[in-house]
């Protein structure tokens, strides 16, 4: 499912217009991000939860040259899912 499909199942299922659906998309995406990049964490519950973890520093190797390579330390998003989000998905 894309963005687009995504906005038209909000908007199918909330009774709200698309253009309605669309600005609500959008403010989730924009508060979570903002959220997320002040170093924040979100968890809604029965859903899930987002938060930022750091990866150190590490050492890799390149499969085609064998050579060693430095990856640098850097943030990654991380979700988890909600006890009531997991037991629908098995």
């Amino acid at each position: 499912m894309n963005k687009t499909e995504f906005i038209n199942a909000v908007a199918e299922k909330s009774g709200l217009s698309k253009v309605d659906a669309k600005k609500a998309v959008d403010a989730f995406v924009e508060t979570v991000t903002s959220e997320l990049k002040a170093g924040g964490k979100i968890a809604l519950l029965g859903f899930g939860s987002f938060s930022v973890a750091e990866k150190s520093a590490r050492k890799g190797v390149n499969p085609r040259t064998k050579e060693v390579l430095d990856i640098p330390a850097r943030k990654v998003v991380k979700f988890k899912a909600g006890a009531e989000l997991a037991d629908i998905v098995k």
